[in-house]
């Protein structure tokens, strides 16, 4: 029976895609010939109901079957199902590997290419045959021809600069602050104090002890909005203050051509854990925001109603690479003519119960309580885990010539970025580094930065035993030669600031630019075996003239971002 619904269910989705495609290219003011049973083909569509009737009661029984292995009374097939991808997992695409659309498809999808045609194959060759003379082309099938297009007139790329940095940290709630502590060595890291974590085997974090929207944030607003929220719009705020766009300034903007992209890994989790504690006693009791102000991304549209900005404005939400989605996408409208100012980054505030025990529960945390600025140690042998933070990175990113014309000053100039996804596991890396690796390459083409002048990397290394070593590797596959090459990792002082991580460590990449000076990499004591301590920063600041910074983001998921910033010429 299962090698049967293993031949049905394919046949099925081509069937009912040939069916589709009889309508595809007709005038859809014409009547369809599906709704007119004395239509000229009228037999073999009979035909294919028939088989469609089979193939709907074999599909339904297909659906049956995978929801009974995964909803079963044990939770195996959950956890199994979470495990790495093996079957896939080869150095060649598995996808591109199946010839699904070849002409020895059938033979290749069943495993053999001696296979007799039963009934149903034949069928399924004629109705491709037929396709391919012009009686019926499925939608499920490639042409075979390409599709002549009209080339797109060529025009030169539009430029995309840093003008403003604005942000909230464990080490500070200014860029100059929060780098010249970074240079220090200084961590932000301390035992949590917002609530009682006694219970809890990790009770530190990289926790923002003060903070205050008063100048920033409506108070009627504040006192509703979840902190997520509320850094996002302070940073946001700022960065606009920090590129120096003032009243006047922001009456002489196109608003249509002004958009906000910040997003969040984990939303409003405060605010929805409050509801939820609310709800024990009624539903009257709880705060009638908590949805929308739940959501990711009602950050971005708050600010940009306040702002009365009416370019693009959405929030991406790729787990920990979120901000530099967010922020080469953002890049991306203004490449495009779409928008000439965007405000991009992250905002995340999960140091609340439910977030410590959440990462907990999955063993990903750090139990050094004793000394918790010790905790966070990217490389070294003895890490045991990432330190949760909290905060936000916002970047002002302007389409070069409009920053000109206004007379901004200009920090670094946006080069391009890479996305990719490991299609591996949920939170492990691929043990090979394909996905991170490629996405580097990716991010090299893109920008059109030589691989040679690349010779600062921002890494994601978040101090897990597998990640680090494994981005480790991957950089010095793809930049091993370059004896200048220097990396440092930003998470060893301020933990992990999950979706907000990669804007605040662009922020740090773009001061490192402006400054000439790259972060030490602090507990650094005892390194992997295989690690260069002549690649890795060491425990003081050093002078670097910055060609190109790179900056590194990975979410659960198999996320993959980087993206490369370059001094302004």
């Amino acid at each position: 029976m299962a090698s049967s619904s293993s031949f049905t269910s394919p046949l099925c989705t081509w069937l009912v895609a040939a069916c589709m495609s009889f309508t595809c290219d007709r005038d859809p003011h014409q009547p369809s010939m599906l709704l007119h049973p004395h239509h000229s083909g009228n037999k073999r569509l009979g035909r294919r109901r028939k088989v469609l009737s089979k193939c709907s009661g074999a599909a339904q029984f297909n659906r049956s079957l995978s929801i009974s292995s995964f909803c079963g009374s044990s939770i195996h097939g959950l956890i199994t199902s979470l495990e790495p991808c093996n079957e896939y997992y080869s150095s060649k695409s598995a996808l591109s590997s199946l010839p699904l659309f070849a002409d020895n498809a059938l033979s290749s999808f069943f495993g053999s290419n001696s296979v007799t045609l039963n009934r149903n194959q034949r069928r399924l060759a004629r109705s491709r045959s037929r396709s391919r003379s012009g009686e019926a082309m499925s939608v499920a099938v490639q042409p075979t021809e390409e599709v002549k297009m009209k080339k797109k007139p060529h025009t030169k790329q539009r430029r995309v600069v840093v003008t403003g940095m604005g942000m909230v940290s464990p080490l500070g709630h200014d860029p100059d602050v929060f780098y010249n502590n970074l240079l220090e060595g200084a961590s932000g890291i301390s035992t949590i104090e917002t609530f009682d974590c006694a219970s809890y085997p990790t009770k530190i974090a990289g926790e923002i002890k003060s903070f205050s929207t008063d100048g920033w944030v409506a108070p009627k607003l504040s006192k509703r909005m979840d902190k997520f929220m509320l850094y996002m719009l302070t940073a946001g705020k700022k960065a606009l203050v920090d590129g120096g766009i003032s009243e006047d300034v922001m009456d002489e903007l196109d608003k249509a051509k002004c958009g906000v992209l910040i997003g969040s890994a984990m939303g409003g989790m405060k605010v929805f854990w409050d509801a939820l504690e609310a709800l024990r006693i009624s539903y009257k009791k709880m705060n009638p925001f908590c949805v929308p102000f739940a959501t990711t991304n009602m950050g971005s549209a708050i600010l940009a109603m306040d702002l009365g900005w009416m370019g693009p404005n959405y929030s991406i939400s790729t787990a920990c690479a979120t901000s530099n989605f967010c922020i080469l996408n953002a890049a991306n409208h203004i490449i495009r003519g779409e928008a000439d100012v965007m405000l991009c980054g992250g905002s995340d505030a999960a140091i609340i119960p439910p977030g410590l025990g959440g990462f907990v529960a999955c063993r990903a945390l750090s139990q050094r309580n004793e000394d918790p600025s010790k905790a966070s140690r990217p490389w070294d042998t003895n890490r045991d885990g990432f330190v949760m933070g909290e905060g936000s990175g916002v970047l002002l990113l302007e389409e070069l010539e409009h920053a000109k014309k206004r007379g901004a000053n200009i920090y670094a100039e946006f080069a391009g970025g890479s996305f990719t996804c490991d299609a591996y596991h949920i939170t492990e890396p691929r043990p090979d580094g394909a996905g991170v690796i490629l996405c580097i390459e990716k991010a090299l083409a893109q920008s059109g930065v030589p691989r040679e002048d690349v010779n600062y990397i921002n890494a994601h290394a978040t101090s897990t035993p597998a990640g680090d070593l494994k981005e480790y590797q991957a950089l010095m596959h793809c930049f091993g030669q370059n004896p200048e090459l220097r990396v440092n990792s930003t998470k060893s002082m301020i933990g992990h600031l999950m979706g907000a991580a990669g804007a605040v460590e662009a922020i740090a990449a773009v001061q490192a630019i402006r400054t000439g000076w790259v972060h030490p990499n602090i507990n650094l004591e005892n390194p992997d075996e295989g690690v260069d301590m002549r690649v890795l920063v060491g425990p003081n600041k050093e002078r670097l003239e910055v060609k190109a910074a790179l900056s590194n983001s990975f979410g659960f998921g198999g996320h993959n971002s980087s993206i490369i910033f370059v001094p302004y010429k």
